[in-house]
């Protein structure tokens, strides 16, 4: 699997299992459960979850899915913004803690800006960090003035939607969190709903390749240098399809015919969030 480095050298992988509207469904629990131990089986052995997701739920499947084998997990969760102030934060996270059952989170992100200050939040972050009970932190669906505003070398990644349809990073914060060395996390990374899927570009591609249109919009994300990308599976085949999308290797005549089907961007545009 390749991996990306956080700006200390820790080494993780650049393609990881997203668990958003996990845990909403009594009945599909097990599947899901499943689904990321197999990912894990696979090399996809960073795993993101947060508090939001069905409120707690999707971190309590994460806790069972990797029982007996934390220490080869790269664990990520994401702390509301209405609990990001200094209690608030180290309440939040003795909670995540709990329904993840671990005595760490390797990587705690704030989800999006709120109404607390940065300081307030990096300084109750830092407090997590010295006690040991996460190892990095970062943030959320920030843009470069967010970045700007926080001026802190200890962020060790920012999460963002990022996909094929939506490019307007590649304007500006992706380009200066690669020259930070600091990884950005893609959420969403082939989509929502399927529609973008169907695009005869993505299929033409596929075909070449003897891939799936999913498998291309991944290898698509992952040849950014610094980038995780971080699809959600609950389906066994999926999960496979996913992991085997870090070996494909896009030409430039590919690159160019999704670059014509959708577009780079050519200016500033508001931060996509979902």
């Amino acid at each position: 699997m390749k991996t990306v480095r956080l700006p200390d050298g820790t080494a993780v992988p650049a393609l990881g299992q997203g668990t958003w509207h996990m845990g909403e469904q009594a009945s599909e629990r097990a599947q899901e459960i499943r689904a990321l131990r197999r990912g894990l089986e696979l090399g996809m052995t960073l795993i993101d979850t947060a508090e939001m997701y069905a409120e707690g739920g999707a971190e309590s499947v994460v806790g069972e899915a990797i029982y007996g084998q934390r220490d080869s997990v790269f664990l990520v969760s994401k702390v509301y913004p209405h609990n990001a102030s200094r209690g608030g934060v180290l309440q939040a996270c003795e909670r995540s803690l709990k329904r993840l059952g671990t005595d760490r989170i390797d990587l705690y992100l704030l989800h999006w800006r709120g109404g607390t200050s940065l300081s307030e939040t990096v300084d109750a972050f830092e407090a997590l960090r010295e006690q040991g009970k996460i190892l990095h932190w970062g943030v959320s669906n920030f843009d470069v003035d967010d970045m700007l505003e926080l001026a802190d070398d200890r962020c060790a990644s920012n999460q963002v939607l990022y996909n094929l349809e939506e490019r307007s990073i590649e304007f500006d914060l992706l380009p200066w969190c690669q020259r930070q060395q600091m990884p950005l996390m893609a959420y969403c990374p082939i989509g929502q709903g399927g529609s973008m899927l169907r695009h005869p570009a993505l299929f033409t591609v596929a075909e070449r390749l003897g891939a799936t249109p999913a498998q291309v919009a991944l290898a698509w994300v992952l040849r950014q240098p610094g980038v995780i990308a971080i699809p959600k599976a609950v389906r066994l085949d999926h999960i496979e399809l996913n992991a085997k999308s870090a070996v494909l290797q896009l030409s430039e005549h590919d690159l160019a015919l999704l670059d014509a089907a959708f577009p780079p961007p050519q200016r500033k545009q508001r931060l996509a969030m979902v």
